[in-house]
């Protein structure tokens, strides 16, 4: 491999680790150390690919979010042209994407949290991409569209991250069909269908 294949399989490797770990046993309980020793690589290594846990935390959380945009994405883009139609495949494929891997449920909706600070910045680009795709939707289609969308689509996210946020940390979580029905109800009645 060369140099540049080298440290691109190093850091595949370290966001994959880090994917686990920070998933369980989370952010601030996984040190530099563990993660080297779970990607196989050294310390000085791992500082070649990032310049710390924040850095890595970021990578896999954007990871996580882009994934999550372009399926909620298409299966927007293949649902019949309604509101309501868009609003049930939205949500059914953002909630049973981020639930088939609870890892990516957890670093998405708690340990992005948990890191603080640090990725404030990282979560704001990810509320704002999931609010354009809102927006997006509501605004194609002949629907009536209601008065401050911006601000109506902020609370339709803050409603299914809370959702998300009680089905990983509850001791006996709703079911996900209790999730996407909860959600869809909220988003018909927000935009009154």
């Amino acid at each position: 491999m060369s140099a540049e294949e080298r440290l691109a399989d190093r850091r595949e490797r370290l966001i994959l680790a880090a994917y686990t770990l920070f998933a369980n046993p989370g952010f601030h309980a996984t040190t530099i150390e563990r993660l080297c020793a779970t990607a196989r690589i050294s310390n000085r290594a791992f500082y070649e690919c990032f310049s710390g846990r924040e850095a890595l935390m970021r990578a896999v959380y954007d990871r996580c979010v882009e994934e999550t945009l372009q399926v909620v994405a298409k299966a927007i883009d293949q649902a019949p042209r309604s509101l309501d139609a868009r609003i049930v495949a939205g949500i059914t494929e953002y909630v049973r994407f981020v639930t088939q891997d609870e890892r990516r449920a957890r670093i998405m909706h708690l340990e992005v949290r948990r890191a603080g600070d640090v990725l404030s910045n990282a979560r704001q680009r990810a509320v704002a991409g999931f609010t354009h795709v809102i927006e997006g939707t509501v605004n194609e289609l002949p629907e009536r569209i209601p008065n401050e969308l911006h601000l109506l689509a902020l609370a339709l996210i803050g409603a299914i991250t809370e959702l998300l946020i009680e089905w990983v940390v509850s001791d006996n979580p709703p079911s996900i069909e209790v999730i996407i029905k909860t959600s869809v109800h909220v988003f018909r009645r927000s935009f009154q269908l």
